[in-house]
């Protein structure tokens, strides 16, 4: 169970020569999430998806004890895919709701909510087990979900999962509602694991753009996002770099693979074991 540090980001950026190194690495995740969900449903309204008044506490409560019904259920029916789509939306529902939004449009995530993001993902990833058919309505919920996920990531290894696992959910979502927004999208996801899906994604939005005017937009932006997506790749190099020289100097084999925390992070688990539109 995560703890109440659980809402720290995957970068500690309280001051020092660390805190610098990395900052660029956060920002580039936080740009991320906030452009994924602008490109997934056009101009939106932050508060709109996260719950931010006094009655967010009720409207988790009541998708928690949805959540507990159908967990009796699959008791009974364990792997039935219809129920655990249902679970997963509950899941995010209620992590979604125990989010708050600044009126910055920054967003705060409790140790509740973040917890609520893990059991989606677990149900997520046995929902994909027991179908074959995927529901894109859920994964266009599911893949911000695991952005916001791999902000909350305390180490390279641990972000790229859960990004990667966004990818692919977004895929899900480009196979069965193939458009420009869901290309590009998936576009700004990949680029931080995947530069080759990345391009292929941009080639195919572009395809589906009516005109020169938003095709040059779509690359405008996407350009600059690779800049930073680059930038977030060039950091986990270096941190691998270090991991492995430390091993070296310790008298060890090698690094860890950049599985150890990325500098100048907290870790609050100790070490790790390892709607919206289109």
């Amino acid at each position: 169970m995560a703890g109440k540090n659980e809402r720290r980001m995957l970068f500690d950026l309280r001051g020092g020569h660390r805190g610098k190194v990395v900052k660029v690495v956060y920002a580039v995740l936080a740009v991320l999430m906030g452009l994924s969900l602008f490109l997934v449903v056009g101009g939106f309204n932050l508060a709109e998806l996260f719950n931010s008044n006094g009655s967010s506490g009720e409207a988790a409560k009541a998708y928690e004890e949805q959540a507990e019904r159908i967990e009796v259920k699959l008791k009974k029916d364990p792997g039935e895919p219809e129920l655990l789509r249902s679970l997963t939306r509950a899941q995010i529902n209620a992590g979604n709701a125990q989010v708050t939004v600044e009126p910055t449009g920054e967003r705060q995530v409790s140790a509740d909510a973040a917890q609520e993001y893990q059991k989606a993902y677990q149900s997520w990833s046995e929902y994909l087990k027991a179908t074959e058919e995927p529901d894109a309505g859920l994964a266009l919920l599911v893949a911000p979900m695991l952005l916001q996920l791999a902000e909350l990531a305390t180490s390279y290894p641990q972000a790229d999962t859960r990004i990667e696992s966004a990818s692919e959910a977004q895929q899900i979502v480009t196979k069965q509602r193939p458009s420009v927004n869901a290309w590009t999208t998936l576009a700004f996801y990949s680029y931080f694991t995947n530069p080759e899906l990345a391009e292929e994604a941009r080639a195919e939005a572009k395809k589906l753009a009516p005109n020169k005017e938003q095709r040059e937009a779509i690359d405008k932006q996407l350009d600059e996002f690779k800049k930073n997506a680059d930038r977030y790749r060039g950091e986990k190099a270096k941190n691998e770099k270090a991991e492995k020289e430390a091993a070296k100097a310790a008298g060890g084999t090698g690094g860890t693979g950049g599985s150890a925390p990325v500098p100048g992070v907290e870790n609050p688990l100790g070490g790790l074991g390892g709607g919206l539109g289109e």
